[in-house]
């Protein structure tokens, strides 16, 4: 069973502050331990706790891929977890140097799934609800993010009412908790529920899109 969640240490921080300035084999070898206890654990735990209401999350790996990457370093700079709903889309929790964010969306979509998304986007009804939940969720702090095309998709008009929207190739809301004292503590677990719940609509409104 996943040990209770009682919040990242702030080892967990320092590892990380520590492996951006390092980022070796030696060093990972040398603070291993850390890593289990301080970032992995925690993680795990977090994840196990919030399973019953959102699903069971993967916990990334944390070693890169580097079969491609001109950036050979050969591990992840912070800890992510993701529950998947749909292809490509859930929520998310990072740990990392720069403290805790939480956050979902849909971080890849491409062919008949992004051409889904849009139509719905272009939908007057759905479009406007999407716009009005951005809006509302922006007033309170959130932060969207996502890639985004630099001209519009083909077969719609800058004019659209809401082409910045469509020209979203991916789409996500963020909230960082950056070193706020909460994430040391048990508390966080019913924070990030909370913002998985405020963020739950938006999850859907793209299921339901796709």
């Amino acid at each position: 069973m996943p040990a209770e969640f009682t919040g990242f240490p702030s080892q967990a921080l320092d590892f990380y502050d520590d492996l951006e300035v390092d980022n070796s084999r030696t060093y990972w070898e040398k603070h291993k331990g850390t890593y289990d206890y301080s970032v992995r654990r925690p993680m795990v735990a977090l994840c196990a706790a919030l399973a019953e209401e959102f699903g069971d999350a993967k916990v990334f790996r944390p070693y890169r891929d580097v079969r491609f990457a001109k950036d050979k370093t050969p591990y992840k700079t912070a800890q992510g977890a993701f529950v998947e709903v749909g292809p490509a889309t859930g929520w998310y929790v990072e740990v990392s140097a720069r403290g805790v964010r939480t956050g979902a969306g849909f971080y890849d979509a491409t062919g008949p799934r992004i051409a889904s998304i849009r139509e719905a986007i272009d939908d007057d009804r759905r479009g406007n609800d999407l716009a009005q939940m951005l809006k509302r969720l922006e007033a309170n702090g959130w932060v969207i993010g996502g890639h985004v095309l630099k001209t519009a998709p083909r077969g719609y008009d800058l004019s659209h009412p809401r082409i910045n929207l469509l020209r979203h190739k991916s789409l996500t809301i963020g909230h960082d908790y950056g070193f706020e004292p909460i994430i040391h503590t048990p508390e966080l677990l019913e924070a990030v529920r909370d913002d998985w719940r405020t963020l739950r609509p938006f999850v859907e409104w793209v299921t339901d899109a796709e």
